[in-house]
């Protein structure tokens, strides 16, 4: 059975205990949405790496503003 780079390297979550929601129900640790963050031990490896692909952004958006 082949082994592929999902099982050797699993999407590990983000968070890093700074747990804050802020107006749009967004963490300000992770910039994960309240939704994404409840769906995450659910969540695909593949649903997962969206996930972080789309956290990156908003943490970028916010970063930026």
């Amino acid at each position: 059975m082949a082994t592929s780079d999902t099982d050797i390297n699993p999407v590990e979550s983000p968070c890093i205990n700074i747990c804050t929601l802020d107006d749009d129900d967004i963490c300000v640790g992770c910039f994960r949405s309240i939704d994404e963050i409840c769906a995450w031990r659910e969540a695909s490896e593949s649903e997962r790496r969206a996930v972080l692909e789309r956290a990156a952004a908003r943490g970028n958006d916010i970063r930026r503003a």
